[in-house]
């Protein structure tokens, strides 16, 4: 009965010491890939940003010697410039307004909860409760929305709801692609489409 009595207190005091040594182990795991990943920070923060774009209609040959014209203007309250990448973008964590501007100088406007601005490729992406509304009232409404503006293309992946005013229709579907004044669409896929204008 003794020697039972020991033999449990040895196994009792064997799983004690072993426990408390790794509890005492630092971690010397050398992490490499996605794991060494290091946070990046900007190197600057604007608050109250706008940026305005626009395109001469003829080459420059001097500062003034062409007409310029505002093709879209960006607003945000806060903006984080992370040029100091080797990739580099702007976000705009609390989200933005864009205004666009036809050949007519018609308005459009985009927003979005979040927007990342990629200087090296000319993309915008949008994120969180984006709507598009163009300047004849037609409005598309997603979670997430690329806006190339080198081609004036914007397109998504994600789910979306389109709203034409014009023959009074509301169509469902996911993915999409359209020029910016809504001249030009494609749905990839739809879900249904609801007439709401009542036949005369």
């Amino acid at each position: 009965m003794k020697q039972k009595s020991k033999n449990i207190l040895k196994c009792f005091a064997t799983v004690f010491t072993v426990a408390i040594l790794f509890m005492s182990c630092d971690d010397d795991y050398e992490r490499v890939g996605e794991e060494a990943v290091k946070p990046i920070f900007p190197q600057g923060v604007a608050q109250n940003f706008t940026l305005v774009y626009t395109e001469t209609l003829e080459p420059l040959s001097t500062q003034d010697s062409a007409y310029s014209k505002v093709i879209a203007v960006l607003r945000s309250p806060v903006s984080e410039d992370f040029d100091n990448q080797s990739f580099k973008f702007r976000t705009f964590p609390k989200g933005l307004v864009m205004d666009f501007f036809d050949e007519k100088n018609q308005k459009s406007v985009i927003q979005a909860d979040y927007g990342i601005v990629y200087s090296q490729t000319n993309v915008i992406d949008l994120r969180g409760n984006v709507v598009v509304e163009s300047h004849d009232g037609k409005k598309l409404e997603t979670d997430q929305l690329y806006f190339d503006r080198k081609n004036n293309w914007i397109f998504t992946e994600a789910a979306f709801k389109y709203t034409n005013p014009e023959d009074g229709t509301v169509m469902d579907g996911q993915g999409m692609d359209f020029n910016r004044d809504f001249s030009f669409f494609k749905a990839h896929k739809t879900f249904g489409l609801m007439t709401i204008k009542e036949e005369e």
